[in-house]
């Protein structure tokens, strides 16, 4: 976490969290959701346009990267100064790439080390990492494949609806702070 996002936690300690705002698709995009995108639906809906606009700005991504942790509830956020900006996540909360040697790397840019790999009842893959569980990008799927082939890997059969539980990982915090809220 930057220094400079640590001071302002100590500095402002009570400032409330964020919800819905930012969120995370699976090809490693952040996209920004607003008023009225939020009231198009769910992040994680078929809804068009409920996902926002994808963040293209190089140093604020960078800035998002470096300060994207998680809670001791499996709600992943982005540190942005004494602000908690929780994360609503299309499916996990890292999106793998493979290089030629099959090592992977987070979408934040950090690379890790495979544990597992999982394929879920829709095909979908994903890695269990020392980092977390992250779906593979689709750009690296024959990658992955090549890398079971040669036997680095065996794929493990999942259910998609029991990943977020089993790897301690919330899809949408707005969601269960909402019904929170209400409750």
């Amino acid at each position: 976490m930057d220094e400079i996002v640590q001071k302002a936690m100590t500095k402002w300690p009570n400032v409330p969290d964020c919800y819905g705002w930012l969120g995370l698709d699976n090809r490693g995009q952040w996209r920004m959701r607003d008023d009225s995108v939020q009231t198009m639906g769910a992040f994680q809906s078929a809804e068009p346009g409920a996902r926002g606009s994808v963040l293209r700005h190089e140093k604020l991504i960078e800035f998002i990267n470096r300060n994207y942790d998680a809670d001791a509830k499996g709600r992943w956020y982005f540190q942005n100064g004494p602000q908690r900006v929780y994360v609503e996540l299309e499916s996990t909360p890292h999106i793998f790439r493979l290089d030629a040697s099959f090592n992977a790397t987070s979408h934040t840019g950090q690379a890790t080390q495979v544990l597992s790999c999982l394929v879920d009842e829709w095909g979908y893959a994903y890695l269990n990492t020392t980092m977390g569980l992250g779906l593979v990008h689709t750009l690296d799927v024959l990658m992955l494949a090549e890398a079971i082939t040669q036997g680095l890997w065996e794929a493990k059969e999942c259910r998609v609806k029991e990943l977020s539980e089993h790897y301690n990982f919330r899809k949408s915090p707005q969601t269960e702070f909402l019904l929170t809220k209400l409750g």
